[in-house]
């Protein structure tokens, strides 16, 4: 897979290593490729160049590549990218990088993304997954489409807790995507039984996040259930 990464700070040199590492083609874009820089990810390619200009995106065959990031610390250039690459070079998959939690309703198929990375969600996400027992956590959404990715810790009291996953009927376009048992993820089958405290993994949609999370963990008072003050 080609990826081409707008932005080389701290983010986007440790998706290139990470991508690198599993074998895929890396580009690198930035106005600062300093040797000392390079250095950091060498097996990357470099270019050095403005992310937001044409030119710059066809000298680095952004046509010609699977998924473009736009991992730099200004929201108005990953948007500017975004757009780009899928109105101007009709990349696939575009991956991008929200700074500033207030913008990220811009972060949309309106702007070419196609996945909104935001730092201080996914942490969020994490920390309430942390504490939360029988709470649907969101962890990312897929802005295209509308389709997210939540978690929930299955309950002891729950009823499906010892149930098979072949007998249970999750919601529509709801898909039960990975168990999380004692730290090891298992890719479930339908002979699988849910378990008392496995973190499961949905792919869902928005409307219906309520109705996964009362059938799984039914008579509690959700978050998203309580007015706020």
């Amino acid at each position: 897979m080609r990826v081409v990464i707008a932005g080389a700070g701290s983010v986007g040199r440790s998706i290139a290593r990470e991508l690198i590492r599993n074998t895929h083609e890396v580009l690198l874009i930035d106005r600062d490729t300093s040797p000392e820089r390079v250095a950091k990810v060498p097996k990357a390619r470099w270019l050095r160049a403005d992310a937001c200009e044409l030119e710059a995106l066809r000298e680095a065959g952004i046509a010609d590549s699977d998924v473009v990031v736009a991992a730099t610390g200004d929201d108005k250039v990953n948007l500017v990218l975004s757009l780009l690459a899928k109105t101007e070079f009709a990349v696939a998959r575009t991956v991008a990088r929200v700074n500033n939690p207030k913008n990220e309703w811009m972060f949309s198929d309106d702007w070419g993304v196609d996945v909104a990375v935001s730092t201080p969600r996914i942490m969020t996400a994490l920390i309430e997954e942390a504490v939360s027992v029988g709470d649907l956590v969101r962890i990312f959404e897929f802005q295209q489409g509308h389709a997210m990715m939540v978690e929930l810790t299955l309950p002891a009291d729950s009823p499906y807790a010892g149930t098979r996953v072949g007998d249970a009927t999750f919601p529509p376009d709801t898909v039960l995507t990975a168990i999380i048992r004692d730290g090891r993820p298992i890719a479930p089958s339908k002979d699988d039984a849910l378990e008392a405290l496995d973190e499961l993994m949905f792919i869902t949609t928005a409307e219906n996040e309520t109705t996964l999370e009362d059938m799984l963990a039914p008579g509690r008072t959700h978050k998203r259930d309580t007015p706020e003050a």
